[in-house]
């Protein structure tokens, strides 16, 4: 079988070192030295000078829209994966959905100002498969309207936009350490931010509010990460770099060999150094996607319709307006199976199958 995805696996022994260690000192979680450690290597890893290492990268958007005290309209993509929405709608906000940009995928920031009003407070605007939004154009709108900008940025670790890390950007920027990310802790998540005063709310937030033993700086919840899953971040951050690069000849190499006159790829942001996280392809209409999918899977190959539904035919959302573009390709697009063991071998079988 050739899943779609397919975690990175480090030397054992190296993983096991770090358990040893574990169980000598006995201490498996709550703020442990691993965790310590691995956001200091992470800090040093992507440039960044905060950053909070969380349970995943669910919690990390729920924790950075109650730091922003966003309680009421936030302008969002219905193009992302469901945990993005799910999350504005949890912590009590109502999603406003604008459609996206067909070539990038991303939210399209010439079709925002149109859905702000009164009661809008944010945006929360995903970079979708690792690719950056138009951050730009983005930013300047949330200046002009008071907004607060929050990245989902579950895709992106290792994409860097105009030199510096994608998580630089946003008053808040999150991740996901999922296994079924280029870099992962097993689960994991990881909030960034410029701003000291939200970094410190963030980290008693994620804490149940502790500030000490007994006593609390606000309302919090368990968003801990533990040391078992800090030391798979540890492990793994040691080949991130290798990881990086198989990725891209692996991506380099489905785009050399499939007949694009078939299909569309998704078009990256200028500036960008991009992680080639996800390998979408979109076909001309839903009946070619399915057939693709189908014959692949008849193959024991396993694409997934990343991002399927559009997320304003959710029943617990209102769909705002048109959106034609996020309904489409979400219908028509597939993810190629991608990750660090993919064979040759199996990519040249996964082409020719598509190209027939």
């Amino acid at each position: 079988m050739i899943p779609v995805t397919r975690p990175f696996t480090p030397p054992i022994e190296e993983y096991q070192r770090l358990l040893e260690g574990i169980w000598n000192r006995n201490w498996f979680t709550n703020n442990g030295p691993l965790v310590n450690e691995f956001e200091l290597n992470l800090k040093k890893e992507l440039g960044l000078r905060n950053l909070l290492y969380v349970s995943n990268g669910t919690i990390a958007i729920q924790i950075a829209i109650k730091a922003l005290s966003i309680t009421k309209k936030v302008i969002t993509t219905p193009f992302s994966y469901v945990a993005t929405t799910s999350s504005l709608v949890w912590e009590g906000c109502t999603p406003v959905f604008v459609d996206i940009d067909p070539d990038t995928f991303n939210i399209d920031p010439g079709k925002i100002e149109e859905c702000i009003d009164e009661d809008t407070e944010a945006i929360l605007a995903t970079h979708c498969f690792g690719n950056p939004c138009d951050i730009d154009t983005i930013e300047k709108i949330a200046e002009k309207y008071g907004l607060k900008v929050i990245y989902d940025a579950a895709h992106c670790f290792g994409t860097k936009y105009k030199g510096k890390s994608i998580f630089n950007y946003g008053d808040i920027s999150t991740t996901s350490f999922h296994a079924t990310k280029l870099f992962h802790t097993i689960e994991g998540g990881g909030i960034f931010t410029p701003h000291l005063d939200l970094v410190k709310r963030m980290s008693y937030m994620r804490n149940f509010g502790h500030d000490g033993f007994h006593k609390f700086n606000g309302v919090g919840i368990n968003g801990k990460n533990s040391e078992m899953h800090a030391a798979m971040g540890l492990v793994n951050l040691k080949y991130i770099d290798r990881i990086l690069k198989r990725r891209r000849e692996k991506s380099i190499f489905y785009r050399d060999r499939i007949d694009d006159s078939q299909f569309s790829f998704q078009k990256i942001e200028n500036e960008t150094e991009y992680n080639f996280s996800y390998f979408p392809i979109v076909c001309k209409n839903e009946s070619e996607a399915l057939k693709v999918k189908n014959k692949l899977e008849r193959n024991n190959i396993f694409p997934r319709r990343y991002f399927y539904p559009s997320l304003n035919s959710l029943d617990y959302v209102h769909n705002t307006g048109n959106l034609i573009n996020a309904e489409q390709i979400s219908r028509s697009i597939l993810c190629l199976p991608l990750f660090y063991e993919l064979s040759k071998k199996d990519q040249i079988l996964i082409c020719n199958i598509i190209n027939e």
